[in-house]
């Protein structure tokens, strides 16, 4: 197999014991998979769950604490039991890893973002393996991501990985519920072949925040940004190995967009961190539905809204409210406002900087 750049996502349920406590036996495991793929010329990032539910198994929090700052107390435990455990594994195969934590705030700037990516690659380059986890000791729920299947897609998009492995307790995606006895493992998804809502249980793990719904929406978008994205059984013997020769689980195949660039699937991505909304007329509509490269012009535009400044992610609406793309705003919202609906101005959003849904 070629060489490629994969993400390993391993969720909570599948490094954690019934009792909450790290299941070492399994961590064991899949450092072990992660040390092949390094030899077989690989290079590997992990997304690892966990921190929280091996904090829990130490400790036992006063009923005063609000759940926000439980969760803070939890993670920041639980993150030393976790990284050590880690950290024997790779040891035991004479290799490094590392502890890398983001806050969903860190994807909202293009410079927050490229310092990210500057960081794992210089690891990569180290030969160190970087474990990657939200940084839940800083975090507040508004702020949150939504699990870390989300991380894991966005980790993917942004390091440009070949392949994200989405390790779960359940064997993939079925046609139907799983836990009726007609339920198929489907082995490549199409998702106009499917109602995901009869087939995946909204059911959530007792120690993660994520169900398989978020998952496939996650390997969707992501697939569609040109990664291949497979998801598994954590559990199952080899199954990095399985998942990549794709023996196993649910494959989204990637799709290869030329017009994708980098910066345009940073903005992709960047929905949940747009900082003010435009609105814009039907004509300017069109001309972004176009198949022309056209930028986004202050006369196209009917109404702003939020306080965004130059650089931040804006979302692009018509006038019935519908989101229609994001884009890098090349100025702020005062100075937008001063250009409104007038001819002969600056960009607000360049092409280069604008993706449309």
């Amino acid at each position: 197999m070629i060489a490629k750049k994969i993400v390993i996502k391993i969720g909570s349920n599948v490094l954690t014991l019934a009792t909450g406590t790290p299941n070492k036996e399994r961590i064991t495991d899949l450092v072990a998979q992660i040390y092949t793929l390094k030899k077989q010329g690989h290079q590997v990032i992990l997304i690892s769950s966990g921190a929280v539910a091996a904090g829990r198994s130490k400790i036992d929090l006063p009923n005063t604490l609000d759940p926000i700052s439980k969760r803070q107390v939890l993670a920041s435990l639980g993150q030393i039991e976790l990284m050590n455990l880690y950290n024997q594994c790779f040891e035991t195969h004479q290799k490094k890893c590392s502890q890398v934590l983001i806050t969903k705030e860190s994807f909202g700037t293009r410079e927050h973002y490229l310092n990210m990516v500057n960081c794992i690659e210089a690891l990569l380059k180290c030969d160190i393996t970087p474990i990657i986890n939200e940084n839940d000791v800083v975090s507040v729920t508004e702020l949150m991501f939504t699990d870390n299947d989300e991380l894991s897609g966005l980790v993917a998009t942004m390091v440009q990985a070949d392949e994200l492995l989405i390790l779960s307790n359940v064997d993939g995606i079925f046609t139907d519920h799983p836990s009726k006895p007609t339920a198929k493992l489907i082995r490549q998804f199409y998702k106009e072949e499917i109602n995901l809502e009869e087939a995946i249980s909204a059911e959530k793990s007792e120690f993660g925040r994520g169900g398989m719904l978020t998952k496939v929406n996650t390997a969707i978008k992501i697939s569609e940004l040109g990664v291949h994205v497979s998801i598994g059984n954590g559990t199952t013997d080899n199954i990095t190995h399985k998942l990549l020769h794709r023996e196993t689980g649910t494959f989204f195949a990637a799709k290869h967009d030329k017009n994708k660039t980098a910066v345009k699937k940073w903005i992709s991505n960047s929905e949940t961190f747009s900082k003010g909304k435009v609105f814009v007329n039907s004509g300017a509509a069109a001309a972004l539905f176009s198949k022309k490269a056209n930028s986004l012009l202050p006369i196209g535009v009917e109404k702003i809204e939020g306080d965004f400044k130059k650089g931040d992610i804006i979302a692009l609406l018509d006038l019935e409210g519908n989101e229609i793309g994001y884009g890098k705003a090349s100025y702020s919202a005062e100075k937008a406002l001063g250009y409104l609906q007038k001819h002969h101005q600056p960009a607000l959003v360049h092409y280069n900087y604008l993706t449309i849904k």
